[in-house]
């Protein structure tokens, strides 16, 4: 990871407003820091959340709270648990989709 033009931050989540992302089922709300070529999120998702879209983005992302599965379009899903995380690159053959079904608390730096 190569995090170029961020000058040194701290971040207290609770100033940031929550943006809301609708699914495919549910909702998620996103509290968004950006600066130079990082993002960092706090994203929590309701029960019967469903991503909207397979993202070729690269990501790590930390679950906080709850119960997060992600899907590889090739099948595989990972049910990831408080304090597990998963690491992925941009990469078109690695296509990747979220859901909850009881809701989740991630971090997430893209």
């Amino acid at each position: 990871m190569d995090i170029g033009d961020v000058p040194f931050s701290r971040t207290d989540w609770s100033e940031i407003t929550r943006v809301e992302h609708k699914g495919e089922t549910g909702i998620s709300y996103w509290r968004t820091f950006e600066e130079g070529n990082v993002r960092v999120r706090m994203v929590e998702y309701s029960p019967d959340f469903r991503a909207d879209h397979w993202c070729p983005r690269g990501h790590v992302l930390l679950v906080l709270d709850g119960v997060l599965v992600i899907e590889l379009k090739d099948g595989r899903k990972f049910e990831l648990t408080p304090g597990i995380s998963f690491q992925v690159g941009d990469d078109e053959s690695n296509p990747h989709l979220a859901y909850s079904d009881e809701g989740a608390q991630v971090f997430i730096v893209d």
